[in-house]
């Protein structure tokens, strides 16, 4: 048996790019994203198996999901903001019906096993099963800010030769506005960076797991040697010449 450390790819970007302690407001806009990224996957799942789903339905399906959700929070939210984001959660859902996404399937998730020591668990929001992975986000993150760009990087090791997409349903624009973009493929030199990246968090942090329970699939990678700087002669000046002449000490 062989033990590597494991960690889930949001884990990377939290402790890459740190945020605050959330706010009330903040644990409200968290839950509501939950919430829509909830509704979005039954939605997807009810296209794929040929059911229909009125918008009287969606909108009873996302005031449930935000009572859970609210009752999780740290502060009250009061019923009429409740109604306005229950409404935002259904609108995003109708402008989800003209996205990318519509339909697609999450795929399971994949473990990038780096050197055969460490395991990234990475799962994008949905694929088409082929070519193309997509990342949702419900606010506009076009251009991406650094953790998403970093996020959407170690997926693009998961996914090696799938064309990376990233969907915005911006539920904070009257209407909720839809626009995606296609993340460029790291360079040879980023991808490195990034598993290097990967690697170091990996063995601070990882979880210990016994690599043959683990189910993939999986992703093998290499980090590539760090080159190290060969020992220069006693006798040699830093140009590679000759030494010089000691000098005496000046008194």
């Amino acid at each position: 048996m062989s033990e590597i450390r494991t960690l889930p790819a949001h884990e990377i970007v939290a402790r890459v790019h740190p945020r605050p302690p959330p706010s009330e407001v903040d644990e409200v806009g968290m839950a509501v994203g939950r919430v829509i990224d909830e509704v979005l996957a039954e939605f997807g799942h009810r296209v794929r198996t040929g059911r229909r789903w009125s918008a009287a339905q969606i909108r009873t399906r996302a005031r449930e999901g935000l009572d859970l959700a609210f009752a999780e929070v740290s502060g009250d939210v009061p019923p009429s903001e409740r109604d306005r984001l229950v409404g935002q959660v259904a609108e995003v859902a109708q402008v989800y019906r003209g996205s990318p996404i519509y339909g697609l399937a999450r795929p399971k998730t994949r473990i990038v096993l780096i050197d055969g020591r460490v395991g990234v668990y990475a799962q994008p929001d949905f694929w088409d099963g082929r070519s193309r992975f997509f990342e949702l986000k419900s606010y506009r993150a076009i251009p991406p800010p650094p953790d998403v760009s970093l996020q959407l990087r170690l997926f693009q090791l998961a996914y090696p030769g799938f064309e990376a997409h990233l969907v915005c349903l911006d539920r904070h624009a009257t209407p909720v506005t839809v626009t995606s973009a296609i993340v460029p493929a790291p360079s040879p030199e980023e991808a490195q960076r990034t598993l290097r990246l990967a690697y170091d968090l990996g063995q601070e942090y990882g979880v210990p797991k016994v690599f043959e329970y683990l189910e993939g699939p999986f992703v093998r990678l290499a980090l590539d040697p760090v080159p190290t700087e060969s020992p220069r002669p006693a006798d040699s000046s830093p140009d590679g010449g000759p030494a010089p002449a000691p000098r005496d000490p000046v008194s």
